[in-house]
């Protein structure tokens, strides 16, 4: 994959900014709206084979449309997130939606948890209480940690931006702007697929309060590695088993699942068509990864999984209501044009304390070995028995036990004053 990465130690800024409390709230007319639509979509003719190789099946779609349009209920989700406390912020001149969610325990480790596409931070919201209130999920006091969730610029309830430049680089700066505005002193932070890649760059820019980071897709592929599986050479002898499968990944990946983020890095303002249909969308989104869009599958056809239909659509909802088909595609092109090359999965030389988790059925499930190398304070590695790329709404008791047991070591350098008031 060829989404650069800027590497080195940026100046970073601490401009306080207002903070004020957040709702949701959709108009009724705009849901009927999309029941509309949804009723009312040009359906093609099914695929010419009896699998997904031409990409999600007309059943499945079928399938969604009709729990969507007919069952699915928009209210419920609306209710979860103002469950929660909901903030916008104005940072480097655009609006930071977040949630910020504080445990009632004294010495909580504050953590910023980001998310990436086709993600948002409704993938989040599961981990929040078993991270906030451990005692009640089956962990220690010692175990919480305040929690904060932001929305990427583009994504979600955030602003969009207006002009290029709003790439990883900027983001990450922006994350440690709004940390040091919610008046943290000592904190981790953490993330998955863009949410790594901004993660593993506000390391790189080593602002103080930072004691370490966490991901759950890991950019640890060699050099030569990476080089080798784009050239298409053949698979060279002496991996281990992990390594080998890590390669057979990557190697699929790199042929047959870059569609959307080829798209997306040259051409995003093309994509008209997902901004105005709710099925084009939606099977955007559920394209970006075969072992999740296998899984997505699976749960319309029935089956019982780590998501459920109403956690998918709740998702593709929000994407749909806050009209960010497109402006969520931009991170692709500002990465491509605004940074210098690099490969998303390079190595990135973060020299700060690193916990790894690895889910199975990731993109690819960074070997330990590899880890190893690429980061060079590593502090944890786990590699749990199932999950995907969605790691923490797929299956958020592996994660919230990743971040107890990752982040247990650093805590005592947090607790001389972590803590916001």
């Amino acid at each position: 994959m060829t989404q650069p990465i800027a590497e080195g130690p940026l100046q970073t800024t601490s401009v306080m900014s207002d903070i004020r409390p957040f709702r949701v709230s959709v108009p009724e007319e705009q849901l009927t709206d999309l029941r509309h639509r949804i009723k009312a979509t040009k359906w093609p003719e099914r695929e010419t084979l009896a699998d997904d190789t031409q990409g999600v099946q007309l059943a499945t779609m079928q399938a969604l449309a009709s729990h969507w349009a007919n069952e699915y209920d928009w209210r419920k989700a609306e209710a979860r997130i103002n469950s929660y406390p909901n903030f916008i912020t104005n940072i480097d001149g655009i609006d930071i939606h977040f949630i910020h969610v504080k445990s009632k325990e004294k010495n909580a480790l504050p953590m910023i948890v980001t998310h990436g596409w086709p993600g948002s931070f409704i993938e989040q919201m599961k981990i929040i209480d078993p991270l906030t209130n451990p005692t009640k999920y089956g962990g220690n006091a010692a175990d919480a940690f305040d929690v904060v969730i932001p929305s990427i610029p583009g994504y979600g309830f955030s602003g969009k931006p207006t002009t290029p430049g709003w790439n990883p680089v900027r983001i990450a700066k922006t994350w440690i702007t709004l940390m040091r505005n919610l008046g943290y002193n000592k904190y981790v932070a953490q993330g998955g697929d863009w949410g790594n890649a901004i993660t593993e760059i506000m390391a790189l820019q080593a602002p103080p309060e930072l004691l370490g980071i966490s991901t759950n897709m890991a950019a640890t592929v060699p050099a030569d590695i990476d080089a080798a599986i784009g050239a298409g050479k053949p698979k060279p002898a002496g991996l281990t088993a992990d390594e080998s499968r890590a390669w057979d990944q990557l190697g699929f990946f790199y042929k047959n699942g870059l569609g959307y983020a080829n798209e997306m890095s040259l051409r995003p303002q093309t994509l008209y068509g997902i901004a105005d249909s709710p099925i084009g969308l939606a099977a955007w989104i559920l394209d970006h990864d075969d072992a999740s869009q296998k899984m997505i599958a699976r749960v319309f056809a029935g089956q019982r999984e780590g998501l459920s239909r109403d956690d998918i659509l709740d998702n593709i909802t929000m994407y749909w209501l806050t009209n960010t088909a497109i402006s969520s595609a931009r991170l692709y092109w500002d990465t491509a044009h605004t940074l210098p090359p690099g490969g998303f999965f390079s190595i990135r030389n973060v020299k700060l304390p690193v916990v790894v988790t690895v889910f199975p059925d990731e993109i690819y499930a960074a070997p330990k070995t590899w880890a190893e190398r690429a980061y060079t304070k590593m502090i944890y590695y786990n590699k749990f028995p199932k999950g995907g790329h969605f790691a923490a709404w797929e299956q958020p008791e592996y994660f919230v036990t990743g971040m107890r047991d990752g982040f247990r070591s650093l805590r005592t350098s947090a607790v001389a004053g972590g803590r916001a008031d």
